[in-house]
């Protein structure tokens, strides 16, 4: 069921960020969407998850609008600052979401213990949130994002606010620890994290054009 977005537009204040862009992803894929500060990148991830209405354009999956579909289950979201609750365990913060969706207990933290496995964070998984470094938090941030099952990752800079070292390991991970079934569509001005990507695109005066 592939991601369509569909002559989209979006303006702010008469002025148009984005015009006539148009794309398709296909489940399981990754895709970067690069470009200046300002050109539209995190509008255009918002747009693709739901959380703005485009000005003119639809975005599709399987053929139905992205509005009407269970956005909770759909996307999961990672972003360049992870907001955790503090004292809860790491397993707790990754689990959480499960829970909310109504899964088990015993289900949702063997997500949980599963998804940390993936970032590495296997022997943190009782340590309280709190006390982990930027790093490790962030790999908490995709390792909760992995365990909701949602098939769409959206992560908006999430490299951001992390050294050069730190952000190539989330660079790796996004990619590599998600299910294999699990897409992933990152807006960055990271030419190193958008180079793991199995395409780019690049926005510019409110276009997209392909980045090679």
């Amino acid at each position: 069921m592939p991601l369509v977005v569909d002559s989209v537009a979006h303006r702010y204040d008469g002025d148009f960020v984005l015009e006539d862009v148009s794309l398709q992803i296909t489940p399981g894929s990754t895709l970067a969407i690069t470009g200046p500060s300002g050109s539209g990148k995190t509008t255009l991830l918002s747009i693709i998850g739901g959380l703005l209405d485009p000005t003119r354009g639809t975005v599709t999956i399987d053929g139905r609008r992205v509005k009407d579909s269970d956005m909770s289950t759909t996307f999961a979201w990672v972003f360049q600052t992870t907001n955790l609750l503090p004292r809860r365990s790491v397993k707790d913060n990754v689990a959480f979401g499960r829970l909310q969706h109504g899964d088990r207990r015993r289900s949702a933290d063997a997500a949980a213990v599963e998804a940390l496995g993936a970032v590495g964070l296997e022997d943190k998984v009782d340590r309280p949130a709190y006390s982990l470094s930027g790093g490790e938090t962030q790999r908490v941030g995709i390792a909760r994002a992995v365990a909701s099952g949602a098939p769409w990752i959206l992560a908006d800079e999430p490299t951001g606010q992390l050294d050069r070292r730190t952000s190539d390991e989330i660079a790796d991970l996004l990619v590599d620890a998600r299910r294999s079934d699990q897409a992933v569509i990152i807006a960055t001005h990271d030419l190193v994290l958008a180079r793991r990507c199995d395409s780019r695109l690049r926005i510019e005066n409110g276009r997209l054009m392909e980045d090679r």
